[in-house]
């Protein structure tokens, strides 16, 4: 049974650092489309970073290049967000995502990331 686990979230201060993890079970990652999303209260999730199947392009959303870095541990089955210079508009819960295709598709449970000011 496929399964992705999600930890690392908490509440740190404007300009700290979180790593977020994810470790996937019942798939193999490097075959998958890997993503990092977050949702804001009231807000649609939206896409973070992320990478295609094999090692692709790595994509980030333009509220966190410079900042933020997805990194994939394929021996691990294992993909990570390090999050620096967090801004309390980071604030939300932030998901992990495979993707094989339009149809095939898992997420991990949300982790909550709270930035205060």
């Amino acid at each position: 049974q496929a399964q992705l686990v999600v930890s690392g979230g908490g509440v740190v201060q404007s300009g700290g650092t979180l790593r977020l993890s994810c470790v996937a079970s019942g798939f193999t990652i490097s075959s998958y489309a890997m993503s990092w999303y977050r949702q804001a209260p009231g807000r649609e999730r939206k896409l973070v970073a992320g990478i295609s199947s094999l090692g692709g392009s790595m994509n980030y959303a333009d509220a966190v290049k410079g900042r933020f870095t997805f990194s994939r541990d394929d021996a691990n089955n294992t993909v990570y967000l390090q999050m620096n210079s967090l801004k309390p508009e980071d604030t939300a819960v932030y998901y992990c995502n495979a993707r094989l295709s339009l149809t095939r598709s898992y997420w991990g449970q949300g982790t909550q990331v709270t930035v205060s000011s």
